[in-house]
């Protein structure tokens, strides 16, 4: 059942991924410009990347006290593992999750990294998830993305949130970087956004992906009807992130038609310098 349940979900999933895989956002990365709006709108995806990860370790693990041995032994190793690395990794900069990779990446680059510092200062300070969307001005496509995902984080099952995680990130993610790796730097100060497509790349296509995998099929065990439950949310998933990509997509194109129709004006006003 376990095999015929990972089939059905892969069949689930594999319109919208894809065009995912596919997608024209890729070869639109060919600006510093561009390469900064995907920056601004995406670093959302890795933070709320780790608030699934961190809601499966929550529920699949311990880590209230006083400590108590849970039940799934061999899943807690494997989200335990997978943390580990996401959350403390050892990269040529020192230890740091790659969400503070990711952050780096973009001061590096010259991203506007405003709105993402903002939303993280609102949930230091207390804030609720969606009200910290709102006041910090999270950009649409980013705050419809984890507005999604927080939803799964706060309600959904256990075995959905890991299909979500399994096949709406680690499955997916190896393939969306490997394209997004080939952006062009020929404007520099990308060498810190490379090393994190490159590292997910390697620890997500190797290690964390069929992890996931195994986490999904011991949640889910003969249950057809979990089986059932993980299609339908890893499709609501992977459809959410094609929504997020075609919205990036559209924003980057807005950016680029903005700059073609400031620039005539900029040399004009040179000129009568």
């Amino acid at each position: 059942m376990i095999l015929h349940g990972i089939a059905i979900v892969e069949a689930a999933v594999a319109p919208a991924r894809e065009r995912i895989i596919t997608h024209p956002l890729y070869a639109s990365l060919d600006s510093q410009a561009a390469i900064h709006t995907f920056m601004e709108h995406h670093v959302f995806a890795v933070w709320d990347f780790m608030s699934l990860l961190k809601s499966l370790q929550r529920d699949l693990t311990c880590v209230s006290l006083p400590w108590l041995p849970t039940e799934t032994t061999g899943t807690r190793r494997l989200i335990n593992d997978i943390v580990l690395v996401e959350e403390s990794d050892q990269l040529s900069s020192g230890y740091m999750s790659h969400f503070e990779l990711y952050t780096a990446g973009m001061i590096e680059a010259g991203a506007d990294d405003s709105v993402i510092n903002r939303f993280v200062n609102l949930l230091r300070e207390g804030n609720l998830v969606p009200d910290a969307i709102t006041e910090a001005g999270v950009p649409g496509p980013a705050a419809k993305f984890v507005r999604s995902t927080w939803n799964l984080v706060v309600s959904a099952p256990l075995h959905c949130q890991a299909a979500a995680f399994a096949f709406g990130r680690e499955e997916l993610v190896p393939e969306m970087f490997a394209r997004v790796v080939s952006v062009n730097q020929a404007s520099g100060g990308l060498n810190t956004f490379i090393e994190y497509l490159e590292r997910h790349i390697e620890v997500d296509g190797e290690d964390h992906s069929p992890m996931a995998m195994q986490m999904l099929a011991d949640l889910c065990g003969d249950d057809e009807a979990k089986w059932r439950d993980c299609a339908d949310t890893a499709e609501a998933a992977v459809a959410s992130r094609l929504e997020f990509w075609d919205g990036i997509f559209a924003a980057i194109n807005r950016r680029t038609i903005g700059v073609d129709l400031l620039l005539p004006a900029i040399e004009e006003l040179s000129v009568l310098k």
